[in-house]
């Protein structure tokens, strides 16, 4: 397995879940983390951060409790400037952090889509701009981000939802492409997992085979020294895993009244030939390009 030994790294959303299977799986090989997860009013015992961080410490390594909220904007700057202060350095994000919803587009308030937005996009938009920016000085980094195959395809019933783990990619997808040249590669995980989240949705029989500790192993390689992989977003459940691809087809031009556009469509359906794009950039230069056109 991966060898984390002097490695640090922030997850937020570490409380429970995934994120608390992603922060044992790191710290059992060697990596100090700090283990971010929002106080809930009504908690006993200690906040569900602290409960990880007493398990990790009991079992021989090192974490330290954060206690920020999503929706603060300062948040991220505080994680990032907690974990400098405590361990030296900052070599690995998984940002985790979000909540669920189950409600009808038609149905649902702006300020109740503006709430998902915020923790699960703004917040992780937050601590990855402080991260990434600590990590692009320091040369070095891995980014991981939680995105969802509903971020990819869409869910019935998970409108913000829905859109905060799309705009989630788009911003993997700029750290990628900015990161490469500090030495900080950025992917996405769109996990499977039983969870507080998602365990009232999920078969009663699907409960153990889709345990959080299944998607770790996954998680840990996409933040790991030896990762050369960049800007992907991988589908991860079960101990199985899936890659994705944005893709394209050729060009059909549109000659003149002759040809519909519903026509030239169907052609390119019909043909099946669809390429990836590296980037924005790399596609408008590939669109004029096929214009005869030069960018």
């Amino acid at each position: 397995m991966t060898d984390f030994t002097g490695r640090v790294a922030i997850v937020t959303g570490a409380g429970k879940g995934l994120g608390r299977a992603y922060a044992h799986f790191l710290a059992e090989r060697g990596a100090s983390l700090l283990i971010n997860n929002r106080r809930h009013a009504g908690e006993q015992g200690g906040s569900s951060a602290d409960r990880v961080v007493e398990e990790i410490v009991r079992a021989g390594g090192s974490a330290v409790a954060d206690y920020g909220d999503a929706t603060d904007v300062a948040a991220g700057e505080r994680m990032v400037a907690a974990a400098l202060a405590r361990f030296g350095r900052l070599d690995i994000l998984i940002a985790n952090a979000g909540v669920e919803e189950s409600v009808a587009f038609r149905n649902q308030g702006l300020e109740d889509f503006r709430r998902v937005m915020e923790v699960n996009f703004f917040g992780t938009l937050a601590v990855s701009h402080a991260a990434f920016r600590a990590m692009y000085a320091a040369g070095y980094g891995r980014i991981l981000l939680t995105t969802s195959t509903a971020g990819l395809y869409g869910g019935l019933h998970l409108p913000a939802y829905s859109a905060s783990k799309a705009a989630v990619i788009g911003l993997m997808r700029v750290l990628s492409l900015e990161g490469t040249r500090g030495g900080v590669l950025a992917n996405a995980i769109a996990p499977y997992a039983t969870t507080q989240m998602t365990k009232a949705l999920t078969p009663a029989e699907l409960h153990a085979p889709l345990n959080p500790e299944k998607v770790a192993p996954v998680a840990a390689w996409l933040v790991s020294e030896g990762l050369r992989r960049s800007g992907e977003v991988i589908v991860a459940g079960g101990g199985a895993l899936r890659i994705t691809r944005v893709m394209e087809s050729d060009s059909a031009l549109l000659a003149g009244e002759g040809t519909s556009v519903e026509e030239s469509l169907a052609s390119l359906d019909a043909a099946g030939k669809f390429r990836p794009m590296a980037s924005a950039q790399a596609e408008f230069a590939d669109f004029v390009a096929a214009l005869g056109l030069a960018s």
